[in-house]
């Protein structure tokens, strides 16, 4: 089989359930962030890591093929695919909290850097920000489940949180805010 099939050379492409549309479509760009997400977080699980932050990370990974799915179909056509649920939304809030649990209070704006590893927390932190902002963006036009804006909006506060933590983990300084 051969990887290109030259069907998108006038620009358009196509969706899970067979339409085509311009590959400017705010769809496409929706699940486009998303997939640009996932690789930088296979980047991020790359380097020298605990395995239990890797773990977490190609969970997250999975979640974000299965919303990636999911913005690729009309919504009447999703029935049959994986669903983002609360649940996985109350695991990162989980998440969330157990790095919390370990790291002093934060009383300043972080400014995202610090090492490579917390630079590129930082990285899939504001590329996740983005990809919710599309999400909505798409919701406004045509429905979209709530949950995948709410997981998003959780995975953004989850690389912030981490970043935090694999500083403290390496003994590196966050870097300060100075107005």
């Amino acid at each position: 089989m051969k990887i290109y099939t030259k069907t998108g050379d006038k620009g358009k492409t196509s969706l899970l359930n067979g339409g085509r549309v311009s590959k400017s479509n705010t769809r496409i760009k929706a699940y486009g962030t998303t997939d640009e997400l996932n690789s930088f977080i296979g980047l991020l699980a790359a380097y020298d890591i605990q395995d239990t932050h890797k773990t977490f990370l190609y969970k997250i990974q999975n979640k974000l093929f299965n919303i990636g799915a999911i913005l690729a179909a009309k919504e009447a056509n999703t029935a049959n695919l994986p669903q983002i649920t609360k649940k996985e939304i109350l695991d990162i809030e989980n998440e969330i909290d157990k790095i919390n649990s370990e790291l002093e209070p934060l009383n300043e704006f972080i400014i995202p850097g610090g090492t490579i590893i917390t630079a590129q927390c930082h990285v899939c932190r504001s590329v996740c920000r983005r990809a919710e902002r599309e999400v909505v963006e798409l919701h406004e036009i045509e429905k979209i489940s709530e949950l995948i804006i709410k997981y998003l909006n959780r995975l953004s506060d989850y690389f912030f949180t981490l970043a935090r933590l694999l500083a403290k983990e390496t003994s590196a300084s966050e870097i300060k805010w100075k107005q």
